[in-house]
């Protein structure tokens, strides 16, 4: 199987999974409920989002449409990078799922946001119905992100004596986030700690290979 077809074998199962458990979070679970996985410190909390990864977000309707704008941008331009990266003979395989991974991430939470708001409608008090007869909660790409993985691992009170936040709730880890979320850190992260000197080592492929192709033009026009 050539690099291309297992880097789109990558994307397809990684947003299969996303797509499916954030459906049947949609249409079993509504807004704010939570039941355990492992104990307290591995939950399915389910909550919805109308920014970035992890829960972040952007204000207002323009915030929305921007954000949704760049995704759509950002994937564009990572897909054609990873379509002209496979064609690479000298990339690892191992980048290759990186890149990958980040890919299938952010068309994961485009999905929701694009379509959600369409095809399902509110969760508030309610498990959401799929293709309800009276429409959806939004419009196109003015869907929420469903996310539902939840890690409160570590949770107490900061120490009396620190100022401005003594005494406060202490919760770790806080932020709510799905497959695609993960997907994409993972990816990221992977890349920083293996294959950040990959970079410079593809350009500096990349310009010796344009230079041999001038330097042999060069020549070719000399013995002409």
């Amino acid at each position: 199987m050539s690099k291309l077809k297992k880097s789109f074998l990558i994307v397809f199962l990684i947003l299969l999974a996303d797509q499916v458990f954030k459906i049947w979070i949609k249409t079993h679970m509504y807004l704010g409920e939570e039941f355990p996985v492992i104990g307290n410190w591995f939950l399915i909390h389910f909550v919805e989002n109308n920014g970035m990864a992890f829960g972040f977000e952007f204000a207002g309707e323009y915030g929305k449409i921007f954000l949704s704008v760049f995704r759509i941008v950002a994937v564009t331009a990572i897909a054609w990078y990873l379509v002209k990266l496979v064609k690479k003979e000298n990339v690892p395989m191992g980048f290759v799922v990186c890149v990958s991974m980040i890919l299938a991430g952010a068309i994961g939470n485009i999905i929701d946001s694009a379509f959600y708001g369409l095809i399902f409608n509110e969760s508030y008090g309610q498990v959401a119905t799929l293709f309800p007869e009276e429409g959806g909660y939004s419009s196109f790409l003015h869907g929420k992100v469903v996310d539902m993985l939840y890690f409160p691992l570590i949770s107490g009170h900061y120490p009396q004596w620190l100022p401005g936040i003594g005494g406060n709730e202490f919760l770790f880890f806080r932020p709510v986030f799905n497959i695609a979320d993960s997907s994409i850190t993972i990816g990221i992260l992977s890349i920083i700690l293996f294959y950040w000197k990959l970079f410079s080592h593809l350009d500096k492929k990349e310009e010796d290979k344009q230079a041999e192709e001038v330097t042999n033009e060069a020549g070719l026009k000399e013995e002409i």
